[in-house]
């Protein structure tokens, strides 16, 4: 999971303090990695390294980021390692000089990799699939064998990328001398909104991003979601145009998005996440009011953050006090994205810290957002009752988590996930609950598409095992599972030596 953001100021300004901006709103959707390019003159410029956002960029860096028109992108790694040389966004320079930024995860990564090289004779200089894409788009562009490209011809290559190209994928780049383009796998796997901003001369400029929130925060109003398959095209001087690039095109989203990713305050396809997540605490007590009749919850407590919400709905609906039993660190990153166990483990602790007058003699109820490796799950309840609670319920706003999730979020190992192959007994022990109360699927699907006229289906794979895209085989998630589990992962943490790449501005 990733987020990415594009910028074009039709007035000429410079874009890299908004990019900036726009990134720091969206660090909740990448923690490990930071990069900004923008354009100027037929010239790129460029820094990516690895951190957070307000410690990528230092003043020296964002001096020498020229131009009116950019991209940025935070990361979370799902596919390739955590070495700075696959920080994004990526650039080639044929055919054009082309940046891009993406969200997501190639499900077929490796042959692309192989066709690349023996039938496109491109090279590729990491292991990330984002590059894979960057260079699969290049080629489709220089197959136009034109000496000059416009839109048309960025629609005819994004079309030929949907054809070649599998899984889920949201990208932002830059073709010099024609503009910012982005496009949509053609599930709508991952989100991308348009938004538009009247400057002062009178013109439009335009931003795109992974969320809306980030709109909101540089006074862009939403214009529209970019559809599934579809592709945008916005030139230098503000002009914008959409296609859609692909015959069958379906609405499918990541469920996982409403749940757990996105900011509360951000819209998904016209879908608010605050309010699927009200509906999914409402879902939850109507189900605990239907199999649990005569409960003895004295309190209901959110895990913040992302809990919170669903936990205030349930809370209400079970007309039982709400309280913050957990106050949380702000300064401590999320715990689901953190690489191994061990480290998960720890941050928990350095994260969280419980007030013992809300949990001393009393059955409590935590409300999370879901349970992934069961990791956290297991020492939150630990810390409610060592700050003295009776007994600890545990509450998940979302299904059990019992599959691999494949299209870009850090789900690959069935193993590592605490519900596969539990019962949901089986998990209430696992994490030390004395009772666990799991959302149904149909509610999850209910909650968040309810009074949607635009989502046909949900991806739903984590939860039920389907994959919308079709073509996810045993074969290969046990391929993903052996590379990409946390043992994997941690003999992957090793110094990378530096690359060859586009002129990153240094320390």
């Amino acid at each position: 999971m990733c987020g990415v953001v594009g910028i074009v100021s039709a007035l000429g300004a410079p874009v890299n303090q908004e990019i900036y901006d726009a990134l720091t709103i969206l660090q909740h959707r990448g923690q490990d990695a930071a990069g900004i390019v923008t354009h100027q003159g037929g010239r790129f410029y460029q820094r990516k390294e690895n951190g957070l956002v307000k410690d990528v960029f230092r003043t020296r860096h964002m001096r020498d980021l020229h131009g009116s028109t950019g991209l940025g992108h935070v990361r979370y790694p799902t596919a390739g390692s955590s070495s700075s040389s696959e920080a994004q966004p990526f650039y080639v320079n044929s055919p054009y000089g082309i940046v891009l930024g993406h969200n997501g995860n190639l499900t077929n990564a490796e042959q692309l990799s192989q066709e690349i090289y023996q039938q496109d004779l491109r090279h590729l200089n990491t292991n990330s699939d984002s590059e894979v894409l960057l260079n699969v788009f290049a080629h489709e562009l220089m197959n136009q064998k034109k000496l000059f490209v416009d839109q048309k011809d960025i629609f005819n290559a994004v079309r030929s990328v949907h054809k070649r190209v599998r899984g889920g994928y949201a990208a932002i780049g830059i073709v010099s001398g024609v503009g910012l383009f982005a496009f949509r796998d053609p599930y709508a796997l991952r989100p991308l909104i348009v938004g538009k901003r009247t400057n002062a001369a009178g013109t439009t400029d335009y931003m795109i991003a992974s969320e809306s929130v980030a709109l909101d925060g540089l006074g862009f109003t939403r214009y529209r979601d970019v559809a599934p398959g579809e592709a945008v095209v916005v030139t230098p001087e503000g002009d914008i145009f959409f296609e859609q690039c692909h015959d069958k095109p379906v609405y499918s989203p990541c469920i996982f998005e409403f749940v757990y990713f996105a900011r509360p305050d951000s819209m998904i396809d016209d879908i608010s996440v605050y309010k699927s997540r009200l509906r999914m605490g409402e879902k939850l007590a109507e189900k605990i009011q239907r199999e649990w009749q005569g409960h003895d919850i004295d309190v209901v407590m959110p895990i913040p953050d992302t809990s919170r919400t669903s936990a205030l709905q349930l809370a209400a609906m079970l007309n039982v006090p709400y309280r913050e039993g957990f106050i949380k660190n702000r300064y401590i990153g999320r715990t689901f994205i953190m690489p191994g166990q061990t480290q998960r483990k720890k941050s928990v602790r350095q994260k969280l810290n419980a007030i013992g007058l809300e949990f001393e003699g009393k059955n409590v109820l935590l409300v999370d957002d879901s349970i992934v490796r069961g990791t956290t799950s297991g020492e939150i309840v630990q810390m409610a009752r060592d700050a003295g609670a009776k007994n600890v319920y545990f509450a998940s706003a979302a299904p059990a988590v019992r599959y691999p999730y494949v299209y870009g979020i850090d789900m690959p190992s069935a193993s590592e996930l605490v519900a596969n192959n539990r019962t949901t007994e089986e998990v209430a022990d696992f994490i030390g609950a004395d009772k666990l109360i799991y959302q149904d699927l149909d509610d999850l699907i209910e909650a968040v598409g309810a009074g949607s006229e635009l989502i046909s289906s949900f991806d739903t794979s984590c939860f039920s095992g389907v994959y919308v895209t079709g073509d996810i085989t045993s074969e290969y998630l046990a391929s993903i599972d052996k590379s990409r589990n946390d043992s994997a992962k941690e003999q992957q943490q090793t110094p990378t030596p530096e690359v060859v790449g586009l002129h990153n501005q240094g320390e």
